[in-house]
């Protein structure tokens, strides 16, 4: 059995390999717009599909067939307010994103999608983070520190940001880029109740 993970996100990996699966790595290229009228949550449901799609096509084999291919996709946004925040294209974007999202909480939600062969699940993860107020001074230092500038939202709560997050309720994994406990459900689900897919060996 072979998992594809259906990204080029380094955190992404880094979370599935930290939980000791082994697998492979394959970006998806899909158009990421949102569509008029679209929900956050229909909108990275739809993304993640559409990634998997995307990879289990153009890795098709006998083994696919025979479904012993997994691909895992997953798409994550920052919801505050209703409104999607994606990566800030410049450190202007991302310090009026850091704005919108302090002294209140906001949703990080990311769609996951599986792939056997033609069998397709998935489900939407969310997670309410809570950011601290920032001074002036507080948010200039952290957009000059970069560390946002390739993170939807603008943040990264596995780096110095965490200083600013005093609160989650739901799962971490989903606000660095995956909810690994969904993705071992959904590997249970679609693989009836067996988790084929080879691990590290503990150390």
């Amino acid at each position: 059995m072979r998992l594809i993970l259906a990204s080029a996100s380094p955190r992404r990996a880094e979370l599935l390999a930290q939980a000791g699966y082994l697998f492979e790595t394959c970006a998806a290229d899909i158009d990421e717009r949102v569509r008029r009228g679209e929900p956050p949550d229909a909108y990275v449901r739809r993304l993640a599909s559409e990634k998997s799609a995307a990879v289990a096509a153009s890795s098709a084999t006998d083994d696919a067939d025979r479904g012993d291919v997994l691909v895992l996709a997953a798409d994550t946004a920052v919801v505050v307010g209703g409104k999607i925040l994606g990566k800030p294209g410049d450190d202007r974007q991302a310090a009026a994103m850091l704005r919108r999202l302090a002294g209140r909480h906001h949703e990080v939600l990311s769609g996951v999608s599986l792939r056997r062969g033609a069998t397709e699940t998935g489900r939407v993860e969310k997670t309410t983070v809570w950011m601290t107020p920032l001074s002036a001074d507080e948010l200039a230092w952290y957009v000059s520190t970069g560390e946002g500038r390739d993170k939807a939202g603008a943040y990264a709560i596995q780096g110095v940001a965490s200083r600013f997050i005093p609160r989650i309720d739901g799962s971490y994994s989903n606000v660095v880029g995956l909810p690994v406990a969904l993705v071992h459900e959904l590997i249970r689900d679609v693989c009836d109740g067996a988790v084929p897919v080879l691990h590290r060996a503990p150390q």
